[in-house]
């Protein structure tokens, strides 16, 4: 069964942005933090998969490690360092900056995990963090946790990061409208082809529009996500 990702990753970027906001806004914090960094500076990809980020830190010196288990579709063969993020075989404070994507809900110790990370960063280096909370099960079985805000601080500070910014992506009627596209993958394959286009007719339009309303939640309390930026204490 396709992804919502996988359906609208051809569509324009306005369009993206509306069916995958919680995506395209991960790609603009990844681009954001990438320029801020300093040519080569020494970046560490914390959770990368198959390091779909690199090419956003061509002017640093990019490092990617993983455990290479998450998903038995992916090509982990671009990875330099396999390995559990609760154990980094990296010496302390070797990174200037690193960013843990979309992997924190995959991992069993997350709180060893976040004091890995800060080891290995030197004194007042940035992380950018990305989380999702309100999301589907994915890559199973390995999909242990979702965090709220509070949570989030609570990991970073035990773990020895501080100047913590947690910002949620999108509010209750962008969940609403990302849960509406979320219903078109059940109307692929087989039989079910020939209900797709009454059920994207039902869908999509009412997808398209609530965006419009999400400044009315300003609490979001309901949200896709997190985008999270802390920085190693210098303690």
């Amino acid at each position: 069964m396709k992804s919502a990702t996988e359906l609208a990753s051809g569509l324009p970027r306005w369009l993206r942005r509306v069916a995958l906001h919680f995506e395209v806004s991960m790609e603009d914090a990844v681009a954001e933090f990438a320029r801020a960094l300093p040519a080569g500076a020494r970046l560490l990809d914390a959770g990368a998969g198959e390091c779909r980020y690199a090419g956003a830190f061509a002017k640093q010196r990019y490092t990617s490690v993983d455990l290479a288990v998450g998903d038995a579709q992916w090509n982990y063969g671009r990875l330099d360092v396999v390995a559990d993020l609760s154990a980094l075989p990296f010496g302390a404070g070797c990174f200037d900056a690193a960013v843990n994507l979309v992997t924190i809900e995959h991992l069993k110790d997350p709180a060893t995990s976040m004091r890995e990370i800060a080891r290995v960063l030197a004194p007042g280096a940035p992380l950018l963090l990305v989380a999702p909370h309100e999301w589907e099960e994915h890559q199973t079985p390995r999909d242990y946790f979702r965090f709220t805000r509070y949570g989030l601080k609570y990991l970073f500070e035990q773990a020895g990061f501080d100047d913590v910014r947690i910002n949620p992506v999108g509010g209750y009627f962008r969940l609403l409208s990302r849960r509406l596209l979320n219903g078109l993958q059940f109307f692929i394959g087989g039989w079910r082809w020939i209900l797709f286009l009454p059920a994207a007719l039902l869908l999509v339009p009412p997808a398209i529009f609530l965006p419009l309303l999400d400044p009315l939640d300003r609490n979001r309390h309901f949200t896709l996500g997190f985008i999270c930026h802390a920085k190693r204490s210098s303690a």
